[in-house]
């Protein structure tokens, strides 16, 4: 018997044992989807001075003036990626624009109105993802979403990183675990349409292996949608690089990284998609850690522990206090 054919994964048509960002999108939609990353010209609360100044440790946007930032329209943004992403797969027909660049309701709610019918109407555009911060979801702002939400399907993306608020203050998240439980609250009753993906960070100073676990059990406890696991890259430019230099900060090995991702996948609910299991780094700007570059190989490391563990996503589920 394959991996495939003995897989015990609910969620799966592959060897995967989790429940992927492609098994989601091909049973919502029918087929596979190409994401297209779009700036809409945006910035930060914590870069902007709102609620602080120079952005998250890891952040190269806080090191960089927003105003160099060579922004084309949306529009011309999306052709240039659909473009793209047609030179890859020829019958892709499904996109989804995704507001990836800083925070994308850190903006008046006539802005968002107008950012969001523009995104909603670009061609074969079948959903939308916006990427933001807990403290930017005012409620007007919410039910732009739900508005947009009767529409057409709608991914909120929420910055978590870290369930512990001393990591956040570390890291200048400017922002609390309250806080988020709070955007959270609020969207699932004025925007229960509106699916929630949180993004969490592995590898952030000062944090052990138990830390991270709680973090994973903290979103399952939230009730995401969707969650994006990152490694912490060190990257030029940023203030984490001078802790990394400095001997300040040790970032993790790839068989530590692949252990504790397996936990955490363990401690998931089998229905939340799992859309992301590594980061990427920008190859010329990354420090550390080199081993990150090879994606594919942190992906089936991952994939052939599982199967050696003999477990799956949810397996541990039952078990957390």
């Amino acid at each position: 018997m394959s991996q495939v054919t003995e897989n015990p994964f609910k969620y799966s048509d592959t060897n995967k044992r989790y429940h992927t960002y492609d098994y989601f999108l091909r049973h919502t939609f029918g087929e596979k989807c190409a994401k297209i990353s779009l700036d809409a010209g945006l910035t930060c609360p914590n870069l902007d001075g709102t609620v602080g100044v120079g952005g998250c440790i890891y952040c190269s946007g806080g090191s960089a003036s927003l105003s160099c930032r060579a922004l084309t329209s949306l529009r011309e943004q999306y052709e240039r990626g659909r473009a793209i992403m047609l030179s890859k797969w020829k019958d892709i027909k499904m996109f989804i624009p995704y507001l990836q660049a800083y925070t994308n309701t850190h903006t008046s709610v006539d802005n968002l109105r107008k950012i969001l019918n523009e995104v909603a109407s670009l061609e074969g555009a079948v959903m939308v993802n916006i990427a933001t911060r807990a403290d930017c979801l005012e409620n007007e702002k919410i039910d732009e979403l739900c508005a947009l939400a009767e529409k057409m399907p709608v991914t909120i993306e929420l910055g978590l990183q870290s369930a512990s608020d001393k990591t956040a203050e570390l890291i200048n998240r400017c922002h609390t675990l309250l806080q988020l439980e709070d955007a959270v609250a609020r969207l699932r009753e004025r925007a229960p349409k509106v699916k929630i993906a949180i993004h969490i960070i592995n590898g952030l100073p000062c944090e052990d292996k138990a830390q991270m676990l709680e973090t994973a059990r903290t979103v399952a406890k939230l009730g995401a949608d969707i969650i994006k696991i990152h490694l912490l890259h060190i990257m030029r430019g940023t203030p984490l690089e001078a802790l990394y230099t400095s001997g300040k900060y040790r970032p993790l090995e790839m068989r530590e990284y692949v252990d504790i991702v397996c936990d955490q996948i363990e401690l998931l609910p089998p229905e939340m998609v799992i859309e992301r299991l590594t980061g990427d780094g920008e190859r010329e700007a990354l420090l550390a850690p080199l081993w990150s570059l090879k994606k594919t190989a942190v992906i089936n490391e991952i994939d052939k522990e599982l199967y050696r563990r003999g477990t799956m996503q949810g397996a541990r589920l039952a078990t957390q206090g």
